[in-house]
């Protein structure tokens, strides 16, 4: 199984990417969103990869984070969403706006994505509402960004004499988001809030303030659960 891959970009696509690894190329499917957060081509990059096999094909589908790639295995455990499908709900709503709506019930959200109709759309909904809460609570851990390390750059392209040492990359919003939903989702759950409830409010609390950090969203999620007069 290939899980990951790192290396140059020889072509760039709306949908797939080719990258150069050491001298052979792999094509790799994405989803338009993790498309356009590509670097250009000729530089270096790495993604997160799934392998599908098939009697007459074998495809590599790639995912900026372990989040996206996990969401890609819960969409296509649901029955008639393959992979393409999953991609295409994934390019539309992002792993954190998938984790959102799921967890809201939100099915007319899902319902966006290319290919996916009403039907399909409340099946989604429904076989993964269960399942959000667990990925949701695990977002910080699985949403690290990708990056290309100093050796496998240098492998890829050209030997360097003195290779400038790796900056660490700045958290991006998304891996903000993540972790704030981690964190008050197991603030809840240790309260002893149900863990579907839970994702419920956080999920609501975080779509009506999305920069919210953990203490706020907290606080606006416990709101949502307190007992309605």
């Amino acid at each position: 199984m290939i899980g990951r891959i790192a290396g140059i970009i020889l072509h760039r696509a709306r949908d797939h990417v080719l990258i150069d690894v050491r001298g052979v190329g792999y094509i790799v499917h994405v989803s338009e969103r993790t498309a356009a957060s590509l670097p250009p081509v000729g530089q270096a990059v790495a993604l997160y990869t799934d392998l599908m096999v098939r009697e007459d094909l074998l495809q590599l589908f790639g995912f900026a984070s372990m989040l996206e790639k996990e969401w890609h295995r819960l969409l296509t455990g649901v029955q008639g969403v393959g992979a393409k499908v999953s991609l295409a709900i994934l390019g539309t709503l992002g792993p954190e706006g998938l984790a959102r709506a799921i967890a809201l019930g939100d099915w007319a959200m899902v319902r966006k994505a290319n290919g996916v109709g009403p039907k399909l759309a409340q099946r989604v909904v429904l076989e993964l509402k269960d399942k959000a809460p667990a990925i949701m609570a695990l977002g910080a851990t699985l949403s690290v960004d990708m990056g290309v390390t100093m050796v496998e750059a240098d492998a890829a392209v050209i030997e360097t004499a003195t290779p400038p040492a790796a900056r660490p990359a700045a958290p991006s919003d998304a891996m903000l988001a993540a972790r704030a939903t981690s964190e008050a989702l197991s603030a809840l759950t240790n309260l002893g809030y149900a863990a579907s409830e839970a994702a419920q409010a956080v999920a609501e609390a975080q779509a009506r303030e999305p920069t919210a950090q953990t203490p706020a969203l907290i606080r606006a999620a416990l709101r949502l659960l307190a007992p309605k007069e």
